[in-house]
C-alpha cells in the first residue's frame, strides 16, 4: 500500500512534470507574447480546502520592479537545495527557458532586458483582481499573510502603517503573523490589531515578565468540511535583528517545544489540517518541519524566497511566496480523515501590465497616496546603474547608500545592514522621493558616524557572518551579510566562527585593516536607542542630488569561497 510520504511526493513530482504548479505553460505564453490574465489565473480546482498566501509586502501599494537574488548561498546539509539556487541553476532546476516571464520573475538572469519587455510586478489591485478570481472559483479559501506587511514605504512611515492596514482590510485577510510590524512601536502595534477584523497570530510571542502568550497562537477556521488550524509564528530573533527597546516586555525565539505543544493542541481540538503561517525563514521553517510532528503545511515568509514548486520535508509542504506583491500563491488540498491526501499548487505572477486592477482597491491605494502625492513624485536625480538590494552581498542600493555615508559623512568606511526589502530601478530611471524611501523608510534611520578599531570591525563582520552563515539554522539570526563601502574583505563562508573574515583592506589606500588603529565608520539603523545622527535618506538625498546622474561601480571588494 502507497503510503501517505509517497503519495504526497508523488504529487510533487507530477507537479513539475505535467505543470501543475503552474509554471509549465509561461514558456509559450511568452514566445508569443500572449500573456493573458485568464491564462495567467488558470487553475484546475482540486480537494476541498484553498489556500492563498502572500508574504512581505513592506508596504508596496503599487506595482515595482524587484531582481531577484544573484546570491543565495546555503551552508551545511542545505547547500544547492532550494531556495539556495538561482541564476542559470535555478533556470535548470525546474526546467524554465531563458528570456521567458517566469525566468524574468524567478531569477536575475537578463533582468534589465526582460524588465523592459515585461514591464512591472506586483501592485495591490492587481493582487485583489486574483484572490477575487481565487474566491469566485472556491469562495471558501483562505488568505494569509506572511508579515512584513506595515511597513517599507514613504506613505507607511508617515502614516504609520495606515494605508496598508486599510488597503489589506479591503483585500480581507483571516489571518496575519508579523516581524517589522514592531518596529511601529508596541503601543502602535496593539492600536492596529485590536482594530483588526481578523486575527494576528504569533504562537512564539510571549509576555516576558509573565511567561505567558502576547497574542493568539492560532485560529480554527471550518473550510470545505475540514477543520483547519492556522498557527502563527512570528519572526523569532526581534530583539536581536530589530530594537528591543521598540516593544519593551516581549520575548520571542523559535521555541521548537511551544510549536510542538501547539500542534498536539490543534490536533487534540480536531484539528484535520494544521498550518504554520510563519516568518522564520525557509532553512529554520525546513528545520522545524523536520523537527515537529504534525504540520502539514508552512506557508514560509522572511527570506523573500519564491519558488515555483513545493518542498516536502517529510510529510510537510514548504510554500515560498516571494515579497513585494510580485506573486499569490494558490494552494488546493484534498483534506479526507484528518489528513492531507493531496495539493495542485500555483505560484501566481503578478504581471502588472496583464492583470486588470480592481478599480475599489485602485481607488482606495489612491487614496492613501493623495496627500503625499507631491512629495512621492519629486524628482531628486537619475540612476545610470541597475539599482537593487537583494543576495547575500552587495546590492547596488546599498553601494550607493554607503557611497553617500562616506561622502555625506566624511567617514573612512560606511556599514550598510543587509537588508532584503527594496524595489529596484533600471538604468536610466529617475529617482524619486518615493525610491528612496523604499530602501530607506524605517522607525530607526539616524545615520551614525564614530570611531571604531580594526578589531571591533572584524568582531563586527563576523558577528554578521555568523547570523547568516551558521550551519544550524536556528542560529541564522539575521538577513543579508551587511554591505560595506570603503572596505574590502574575504569571507569562506565554510569556516567557522572567528575565522571566516580575512584579507580586511582598506580601499582608498589599499592598506590592511590594523586591529590597533582607529577608524571613521559611519552606519545607519543601528538598534541601540540613543543613536545620533541625521535620517539615512538625508543623507542619501543630499548625495544624488549633488550627484545629479547617480552611477555605481561594480563592486569588486568582496571575495567569497565557499561552501
Amino acid at each position: 500500500m502507497i503510503s501517505r510520504r509517497d503519495f504526497l511526493q508523488a504529487t510533487v513530482a507530477a507537479s513539475a512534470i505535467y505543470g501543475a504548479s503552474g509554471i509549465g505553460n509561461w514558456a509559450k505564453l511568452a514566445a508569443q507574447q500572449a500573456l493573458t490574465q485568464d491564462q495567467l489565473l488558470e487553475f484546475d480546482t482540486f480537494g476541498n480546502v484553498t489556500l492563498m498566501h502572500v508574504t512581505d509586502i513592506h508596504g508596496q501599494l503599487k506595482p515595482i520592479y524587484f531582481r531577484e537574488p544573484e546570491i543565495n548561498l546555503g551552508v551545511g546539509a542545505v547547500n544547492g537545495l532550494p531556495p539556495h539556487v538561482t541564476g542559470e541553476d535555478f533556470l535548470k532546476m525546474f526546467d524554465i527557458k531563458p528570456g521567458t516571464p517566469e525566468a524574468y520573475a524567478l531569477t536575475y538572469v537578463d533582468f534589465v532586458s526582460l524588465a523592459k519587455s515585461y514591464g512591472r510586478m506586483g501592485g495591490l489591485d492587481r493582487v485583489a483582481t486574483v484572490l477575487n478570481a481565487i474566491r469566485a472559483d472556491r469562495p471558501d479559501a483562505l488568505l494569509l499573510d506572511g508579515g512584513d506587511t506595515w511597513h517599507g514605504s514613504y506613505t507607511c512611515l508617515k502614516t504609520e502603517a495606515q494605508d496598508m492596514v486599510n488597503v489589506m482590510n479591503a483585500l480581507k485577510p483571516d489571518a496575519m503573523t508579523s516581524h517589522w510590524e514592531f518596529t511601529l512601536g508596541i503601543d502602535r502595534v496593539n492600536e492596529i490589531v485590536e482594530g483588526l477584523d481578523f486575527p494576528f497570530l504569533g504562537a512564539n510571542i510571549f509576555d516576558a515578565e509573565w511567561d505567558e502568550p502576547a497574542y493568539e497562537p492560532y485560529q480554527m477556521f471550518e473550510r470545505g468540511g475540514a477543520k483547519i488550524a492556522v498557527i502563527g509564528q512570528a519572526f523569532p530573533y526581534m530583539p536581536i535583528a530589530n530594537p528591543g527597546w521598540m516593544f519593551p516586555g516581549l520575548s520571542f525565539g523559535v521555541r521548537e517545544e511551544r510549536m510542538y505543544e501547539v500542534v498536539q493542541e490543534v490536533r487534540d481540538a480536531g484539528a484535520d489540517l494544521v498550518v504554520v503561517l510563519s516568518h522564520n525563514g525557509f532553512d529554520v521553517d525546513r528545520k522545524m518541519a523536520g523537527q515537529v510532528p504534525g504540520i502539514d503545511v508552512i506557508l514560509t515568509g522572511h527570506t523573500h524566497d519564491a519558488l515555483p514548486e513545493p518542498v516536502l520535508v517529510g510529510n510537510t509542504l514548504l510554500i515560498a511566496s516571494g515579497s513585494n506583491g510580485k506573486f499569490v500563491t494558490r494552494l488546493d488540498l484534498d483534506v479526507q480523515n484528518g489528513q492531507m491526501m493531496g495539493f495542485r499548487h500555483k505560484l501566481i505572477p503578478i504581471f502588472s501590465d496583464v492583470i486588470e486592477p480592481d478599480a475599489d482597491v485602485a481607488t482606495l491605494i489612491d487614496e492613501q497616496r493623495a496627500p503625499y502625492k507631491a512629495e512621492l513624485e519629486e524628482v531628486l536625480g537619475t540612476t545610470d546603474t541597475l539599482l537593487y538590494r537583494r543576495g547575500n552581498f552587495n546590492g547596488t542600493w546599498d553601494d550607493l547608500i554607503c557611497n553617500a555615508l562616506i561622502e555625506e559623512r566624511e567617514a573612512d568606511i560606511a556599514l550598510s545592514p543587509g537588508f532584503r526589502w527594496a524595489p529596484s530601478l533600471l538604468p536610466g530611471d529617475p529617482i524619486t522621493r518615493e525610491d528612496l524611501f523604499n530602501a530607506t523608510s524605517m522607525s530607526y534611520p539616524a545615520a551614525y558616524r564614530s570611531e571604531m578599531t580594526g578589531e571591533t570591525l572584524n568582531v563586527i563582520m563576523e558577528d554578521v557572518a555568523d547570523n547568516l552563515f551558521n550551519p544550524d539554522p536556528y542560529y541564522q539570526q539575521g538577513g543579508d551579510m551587511v554591505r560595506v563601502g570603503g572596505m574590502g574583505y574575504h569571507i569562506d563562508v565554510s569556516k567557522p566562527q572567528g575565522s571566516r573574515i580575512t584579507n580586511m583592506t582598506l580601499l582608498k589606500t589599499g592598506e590592511p585593516i590594523d586591529p590597533a588603529r582607529s577608524y571613521v565608520v559611519s552606519g545607519w539603523a543601528s538598534v541601540n536607542e540613543d543613536t545620533e545622527g541625521p535620517a539615512i535618506w538625508d543623507v542619501v538625498e543630499s548625495y544624488i542630488k549633488r550627484m545629479g546622474t547617480v552611477h555605481v561601480d561594480p563592486n569588486k571588494s568582496v571575495k567569497v569561497t565557499g561552501p
